[in-house]
């Protein structure tokens, strides 16, 4: 069994460097793929509010039977939040669904920017952090404009959890990221659908390595220090994702592979989408 190893969080906290992502599972779902991916050795679980299956989430993890703080769990709150008391009212609601004390990780889901309250959505989860709600803070989907914002105010989010796989490498956002100390998850690090996974650069370099292409797609990011979460409730699957800390790619194949990159065409664009 497989156990990711961590990196540290500008707060202490330390979080594992591959995660299980639950979106679109619903809660049926999330508690069986999230109590099987624990038994597998999965200790990062990714949920948020929008996703509808908080409370799936929270019995996957009492069914893997593994003490709660031997899991690093994730969630994050929408716009209607964006204030100081309504981040507290958020996590204080994501906390009932999943039925634990604290959170791990809390994050602003969008920026939101036409609403332009997300400064006191993060100054809320500083208030969090303090009163020992959540032991980490970030954002989701934050552009580096958002995130100079959050920085001119004082503030540094320790997590931006953003889209990211070999075609959208998102290069100058994670220079940024560490000249700012902010550590990077990925969202959707396959690709949305099955297409990049049957990328001929991916499976050429998966057959030198004897892995499959979701594995290289997986290793180029944790290479780089990226935390992907991919989702997945196949139990074979879960433990393929998460077999990729035993090889290592060449800097040939991370040039090859970062060559795939098609810039921002199919992001979704936080200045102008969120929930």
């Amino acid at each position: 069994m497989t156990i990711a190893p961590t990196l540290s969080l500008r707060g202490g906290a330390s979080i594992p460097q591959l995660g299980l992502g639950t979106w679109p599972l619903d809660d049926a779902q999330a508690a069986r793929a999230v109590s099987t991916a624990i038994q597998r050795g999965y200790r990062l679980i990714d949920t948020a509010e929008n996703y509808g299956n908080e409370r799936g989430v929270g019995e996957g993890v009492r069914q893997s039977g593994l003490p709660r703080d031997e899991i690093f769990l994730t969630s994050k709150f929408n716009r209607q939040w964006h204030s100081v008391d309504g981040a507290r009212t958020a996590c204080e609601a994501s906390l009932k669904r999943l039925g634990v004390d604290y959170l791990d990780l809390l994050l602003i889901h969008w920026p939101n920017p036409d609403q332009n309250t997300y400064v006191e959505a993060f100054a809320g989860l500083v208030k969090l952090r303090e009163a020992g709600l959540v032991r980490a803070i970030g954002t989701s989907n934050f552009k580096q404009a958002h995130l100079l914002r959050l920085i001119d105010a004082g503030f540094v989010p320790e997590v931006n959890q953003i889209q990211l796989d070999p075609r959208h490498g998102r290069g100058d956002l994670l220079a940024f990221h560490k000249l700012h100390g902010i550590v990077t998850e990925g969202w959707s690090p396959l690709g949305q659908g099955n297409d990049l996974l049957a990328h001929p650069v991916l499976a050429e370099i998966a057959e030198a390595h004897g892995r499959t292409t979701a594995q290289i797609a997986l290793r180029w990011q944790v290479q780089q220090g990226i935390i992907p979460i991919p989702k997945s409730a196949d139990p074979a699957r879960q433990s393929a994702n998460l077999d990729v800390f035993s090889f290592t790619l060449s800097a040939e194949d991370m040039t090859a592979i970062a060559a795939l990159d098609e810039g921002d065409s199919g992001i979704a664009n936080s200045d102008t989408f969120g929930h």
